[in-house]
C-alpha cells in the first residue's frame, strides 16, 4: 500500500517512523518549509523532514496547498492509496483529500 505522509513536529516524526517500520511504501512526505530557529536564526528542517531524509524518502515543502497546482500535481502523481496526516500545520483542501484512492 502506498502512503503519502504529511506532518511537521516531533510527534509526527514518530508517526512517520512507525509507518515506515510497518513496511508501507511512502512515495511522498509533505512537511512545512524550513524555518529560521535559534539565536542565529538559521534555517532548520522540521523533524519530519529530518526523518524522511534519513529514510531516503522524497520530501515536498509547499508554502500552501490551496490553489497550488504544482503541489496538487505532485500529490496526485504519487499514486497513493491513503494519506496519513499527523500535525501537518496546513489546511488540506478537498482536492488534496480526494487525491489518494481511499
Amino acid at each position: 500500500m502506498k502512503v503519502i505522509f504529511a506532518g511537521t513536529p516531533d510527534f509526527a516524526a514518530a508517526a512517520l517512523k512507525a509507518v515506515a517500520a510497518a513496511g508501507f511504501e511512502i512515495p511522498l512526505v509533505l512537511t512545512q518549509p524550513d524555518r529560521p530557529k535559534g539565536r542565529g536564526m538559521q534555517l532548520q528542517a522540521s523533524p519530519v523532514k529530518q526523518v524522511a531524509l534519513e529514510l531516503g524518502l522524497r520530501v515536498a515543502q509547499p508554502e500552501k496547498l490551496r490553489g497550488n497546482a504544482d503541489a496538487l500535481a505532485l500529490i496526485e502523481s504519487a499514486g497513493a492509496d491513503v494519506m496519513v496526516v499527523a500535525a501537518y500545520g496546513l489546511i488540506l483542501p478537498q482536492q488534496v483529500l480526494d487525491a489518494p484512492r481511499h
